[in-house]
């Protein structure tokens, strides 16, 4: 573009990253050529959003670069797009955008910074600061609202106070955006986040986590039995669990972590223990907590599969503390599950964030090695075609018929013929 006699800039995120010593997730070029003059130096680019002045420039390997015209927005109508656009220069340009750290140009041909709105400042002082009116900021899209908790937790940020007032008056407005764009925000403050923990806690601080998770707000305040849970409520527990979360934590974990406990409010009950005592108890918690996590992930229109991972660590996790006590069908089948990494990875956490107590942890991880030598779940020797050549009638029973004869296997039995010799005969017909 600069052969070609137009002024082209990084801008936005990449420069903010390279300024900080992080490595930028993408690039993007501002310009003060207008879309066609992109299309039209280019061999191949998309529309992205040319009435927005947005080209995708689509390189040799098929990568691409957004290339944006300089511009001026009209007022936004719809609280996500401008009315209109004016194509301006590099100073209008930063003027629109959302934060000051977001704002900045950078020449690559010199190194040279622009900063038009106090950017460079604001990164050496770690602040998230809108920029001109917070409150014009956020009502132009109200996506800002979750953008700004989310560069304040990632980057290690304080959100300066006249904007994070701005955030928390504004925080209704949240629930006025798609589902899908608040899942986009939610899962990568919980995936990039390095204190997750904090993030929820800025969240609620914001005003924000009771309009997009009302089921997680829920959490503050329900007491725990403190000899089981000494470090306080069920909040408490859910924050210090995403702290602990390790380095860039696979989506299913973080939010098999967020939502483990949501069916702790609901069944929560001041029982009378059979020795007289009274305690908290939270009976059948973690189905009803799966069910509730269901409706959550799917009212975020979360993929199925991982609404179904999610879901099955969820309902599970109780059941992990008696793996040691478990006969070796149900043992395998745990540590056979696809599921089974980050089921034990939140029971980790889980210990480690309340009583400490890491005996079955370490029970698994000694089981898991000793049956790394050979399948954890082998093929099954008996089938549905070894079941109707003795005569079995297809039908629901199969399944559980096919389950014992399996179950046997699991228990160490390795003879086709004798597994055979256990079914039973077929019903007369």
């Amino acid at each position: 573009m600069r052969q070609n006699g137009h002024e082209a800039l990084l801008v936005g995120g990449c420069v903010r990253d390279l300024l900080l010593g992080r490595e930028p997730k993408d690039w993007d070029i501002a310009t003060n050529a207008l879309p066609d003059r992109i299309e039209a130096l280019f061999p191949k680019t998309v529309a992205v959003g040319k009435a927005f002045g947005i080209i995708a420039v689509v390189d040799t390997d098929g990568s691409m670069v957004e290339v944006a015209t300089y511009r001026a927005d009209a007022p936004y109508a719809d609280g996500r797009h401008p009315g209109a656009v004016a194509f301006t220069d590099a100073r209008e340009d930063a003027l629109r955008r959302d934060f000051t750290v977001n704002a900045l140009f950078l020449d690559p041909a010199t190194g040279e910074i622009r900063d038009f709105v106090g950017g460079r400042a604001d990164l050496d002082a770690r602040v998230i600061r809108a920029i001109g009116d917070p409150e014009t900021r956020f009502a132009e899209d109200h996506l800002r609202l979750l953008r700004a908790v989310r560069f304040a937790s990632v980057l290690g940020f304080a959100i300066e106070p006249a904007t994070f007032a701005a955030v928390q008056k504004l925080a209704p407005h949240v629930r006025r955006i798609s589902a899908e764009r608040i899942r986009d925000e939610l899962f990568r403050l919980l995936t990039e986040a390095p204190q997750a923990g904090a993030a929820l806690q800025l969240l609620r601080d914001a005003g924000l986590l009771k309009e997009i998770l009302p089921e997680v707000e829920a959490l503050v305040g329900v007491e725990q039995p403190p000899e089981f849970h000494p470090e306080g409520d069920v909040f408490t527990h859910t924050k210090i669990m995403l702290d602990s979360l390790p380095p860039k934590p696979s989506l299913r974990l973080a939010l098999a972590v967020l939502l483990h406990d949501v069916g702790k409010p609901p069944t929560a009950n001041f029982a009378t223990l059979p020795d007289g005592t009274r305690r908290w108890r939270f009976e059948n918690h973690a189905f009803v907590g799966a069910d509730m996590a269901r409706a959550i992930l799917e009212r975020l229109r979360a993929p199925n599969a991982l609404v179904d991972d999610v879901c099955a660590i969820v309902a599970g996790h109780m059941r992990i503390a008696d793996a040691d006590k478990m006969r070796p069908p149900k043992l395998r089948r745990l540590i056979g599950a696809p599921t089974f990494e980050d089921e034990l990875e939140l029971h980790r956490l889980d210990c480690t964030s309340s009583h400490a107590i890491l005996d079955v942890y370490d029970f698994l991880k000694a089981k898991q090695a000793e049956f790394a030598a050979e399948p954890v779940l082998p093929p099954p020797l008996v089938t549905g075609r070894d079941l109707i050549a003795l005569g079995h009638a297809p039908g629901p029973h199969f399944a559980q018929i096919l389950r014992d004869a399996y179950d046997r296997q699991l228990e160490g039995e390795s003879d086709k013929a004798a597994l055979l010799a256990a079914v039973p005969p077929p019903a007369p017909r």
